[in-house]
Order: structure tokens, then sequence, then C-alpha cells
């Protein structure tokens, strides 16, 4: 997206909007865990978790690893300027929570998750909650999807500018397309659904190659 002169910062906050949007059009209002990774996924999902705040939404934040950019610092900063809580006891947060939010690993995720991730997956694998992955669910490979077994099923996956090419592995109920931010030659060339009217996101009822 740089070659259209879009900044990470821009297209991060689209992007965490649009995940706070969809989970807003089918999940009633509650606590809402969201876990953080490292990179730009983690990103997304601090920028979710200050606007589902502002939609009612009670927030609390699970991040394994300090972050140590200025860019994840600020956001962290925004959410704690937000009164947005953060734990320490993973079990305890997943336990009191309604839903929690996957925002863990994106597409450079390859492999198998390395400590203090592995046990995060490990904790989304054995509940029986509510999970919404942004953009790919944790522990899947771009391409091939849970290839190794050892990612997680989420309720709802909210695939960003286009779907992934794992999302055809998806089985859970919600997918959704957000990042309304791709100029009209990327739509063209990438199919990119119409979204509905001032919309950040837009349902998929079945996956979508790009």
């Amino acid at each position: 997206m740089s070659k259209y002169g879009y900044s990470i910062d821009q297209l991060m906050e689209l992007a965490g909007l649009s995940v706070a949007e969809s989970i807003a059009k089918e999940y009633p209002k509650g606590k809402i865990l969201v876990c953080i990774g490292p990179g730009n996924n983690g990103g997304d999902g601090l920028v979710a978790a200050r606007h589902l705040s502002h939609f009612g939404y009670q927030l609390s934040l699970y991040c394994p690893v300090k972050p140590k950019k200025d860019l994840y610092r600020n956001l962290l900063h925004q959410c704690n300027a937000h009164c947005i809580q953060e734990v320490e006891d993973l079990a305890v947060a997943i336990s009191e929570a309604d839903l929690v939010v996957d925002a863990v690993f994106g597409f450079s995720f390859k492999g198998l998750a390395r400590p203090p991730f592995d046990k995060v997956l490990e904790a989304m694998r054995s509940t029986d909650k509510p999970i919404i992955s942004v953009d790919i669910p944790s522990g899947w490979d771009v391409e091939n999807g849970d290839a190794n077994g050892n990612g997680i099923c989420p309720d709802m996956l909210v695939s960003l500018t286009a779907p992934k090419l794992c999302a055809k592995g998806f089985k859970g109920r919600h997918h959704y397309l957000g990042g309304r931010f791709a100029p009209p030659a990327m739509v063209k060339e990438l199919g990119i659904p119409e979204y509905p009217g001032t919309s950040q996101c837009v349902r998929l009822e079945k996956y979508r190659c790009p």
C-alpha cells in the first residue's frame, strides 16, 4: 500500500476500526479480552480495542511482550488513556471475558509459535469462548491454513484488504472483510466486493479468493 501513499499507522487505524465494527455487528455488548502480538496484527488489535471501548464494550488487554516500537507504544498508551486495563493472568482473563480477540500473529507467521506466545495460542485453543481473529487465525500459514494443527478455530474471521488463501479453511460462523482503503485499481485487481453505504466492513457469505 505504500506505493499509493499510505502510511502504516493510517492503514492500522482503518483496519482496527473495521475489526471493531465487524464485532459490533455480530456480538452484543459485553466483556472483550484482546490478545496482542508483537507486530502489525497486534497493532490492529490495539486500535480495535480503543474503538470497541467507544462502542460501549468493556475491554481488557493481554500483552505478553511489551511493545518496543514507538507506533505500538503509542497505541498502547492510547488504550491506557481510555482506561482499558492490561491483565497479567491470561487464564482468569479468558474465563471472565465474553469474547476473545485474537490479534497475535498475522500473514507473516511461519512454523510454530515460540514462548511466550505458544501459551497464548494454547489458552485460546482450550476455551469455549467465541474468538475473533484479525486477518488470519493465529498459528495458521497464510496459504496453507492450520497445516501444523496448532492454530486456533475462531468463531469470526475479519480478513483485511482481501481474504488470504488460508481463509478457505475457515469454518466459523462469521466472515467479514475490512480495511476499506484500497484504491480503485486494487479493488479491480483483487475483486474486492462493494462495501455497503458508509460501513467499514462487509460480510462475506463464502470464501472469496482475490
